[in-house]
């Protein structure tokens, strides 16, 4: 695959993982509730560990999409330049 192609994919990888990102964060913060009244049903957990559980998740996303996207789309604009 050329590099500007690589280069092509990895942009819209991150641009499409940012946007699902921010969607899980919208989603959060504006229907919390109803999202922790359907997670209490398959499991039992408290509003905290609920909370807790769905911020580690956005770090642990955030992290991968930097070091699996973001990073390599850099280091190739760098190289290629």
């Amino acid at each position: 695959m050329p590099v500007n192609e690589l280069k092509e994919v990895l942009l819209w990888c991150v641009g499409i993982n940012y946007a699902i990102l921010i969607l899980w964060f919208l989603v959060f913060l504006f229907a919390h509730d109803w999202l922790y009244r359907l997670h209490s049903r398959w499991f039992r957990l408290s509003v905290e560990s609920f909370d807790t559980i769905m911020y580690a998740g956005l770090a642990v996303y955030k992290i991968a999409v930097i070091v699996f996207f973001a990073v390599p789309l850099i280091a190739l604009y760098l190289v290629a330049s």
